[in-house]
């Protein structure tokens, strides 16, 4: 799906999404939310939606968040991940957020393992569902319910001169045996707002325009390993952790990664993780 048809699709959800959420209740049944209804029709028209086995994508989120516009989220699949058969996408949908296509990551053989971690904002009440898209097309789905409120139209929490200054800076960590077989975990933090021109400036009175990072894309040895099409439920200053296989291409151990934001705005990043 294009950045634009997203964007229109976004703007669509904005007006039905939170009279359809308001009022959530965990007894409430995910599958009969309206606003599911019409994101299932949009992304995956009428393909079917297996349950996902418990053992097979997990998804972890608090039941009841600290703070609405950091909310910790994790995706794990357990499916075997080579180049036969392999988790290729993670879908993200947050039901009662104005935008609820919250996040597609993508991954490659090269990922080693279909893996995510995120902090994400969340507006109400809400279903938050995790949807995997294997390589062989097939669809699974696991959900949780989220007790949050105001993350979407909550202030930025630092300064807008000093994050104007920083935009577009990353930092990058690596853990893992870099000598070994098994997929190593790395972590991309990119400095930047993430406006969602729902927040009000407590100075001005005045929205924030929308500003945010929509997408990341990582690669190693010049092939892809992750990538992310995301929107403002991202919080600021977001941060992605994922997998990569430790023996890359012609034995390069570098990662670099290339971001985009909503005002067409391109960072660039590297690096080498240290010899093992």
């Amino acid at each position: 799906m294009t950045h634009l048809l997203k964007s229109l699709l976004a703007t669509l959800l904005l007006f039905i999404a939170l009279p359809a959420a308001a009022g959530l209740q965990p007894s409430d049944d995910p599958q009969a939310s309206p606003v599911w209804l019409k994101v299932k029709a949009s992304l995956f028209e009428n393909k079917p939606i297996a349950a996902a086995p418990a053992d097979m994508l997990l998804l972890e989120a608090p039941a009841r968040a600290i703070d609405a516009a950091v909310v910790p989220i994790a995706i794990r699949a357990r499916w075997p991940h080579n180049a036969s058969l392999h988790v290729r996408k993670l879908y993200l949908i947050i039901d009662a957020n104005p935008s609820p296509i919250s996040a597609i990551f993508a991954f490659t053989p090269d990922s080693g393992r279909a893996d995510v971690e995120t902090r994400v904002r969340v507006d109400d009440y809400s279903h938050v569902r995790a949807i995997a898209e294997t390589s062989d097309g097939k669809l699974y789905m696991t959900t949780r319910f989220v007790k949050a409120s105001g993350g979407c139209s909550a202030p930025a929490g630092s300064d807008a001169a000093a994050a104007l200054a920083t935009m577009g800076k990353m930092s990058f960590r690596v853990d893992g045996d870099l000598r070994g077989t098994q997929p190593v975990l790395a972590q991309l933090t990119v400095s930047h707002p993430n406006h969602s021109g729902l927040a009000m400036d407590q100075y001005t009175r005045q929205f924030t325009p929308a500003h945010y990072v929509r997408k990341i894309d990582v690669s190693r040895g010049g092939r892809p390993v992750f990538s992310a099409d995301v929107d403002f439920s991202m919080s600021e200053n977001p941060s992605f952790r994922f997998h990569f296989l430790p023996q890359g291409p012609q034995g390069s151990s570098e990662l670099r990664a290339s971001v985009v934001d909503s005002q067409e705005r391109r960072f660039e990043g590297q690096f080498t993780p240290p010899s093992p």
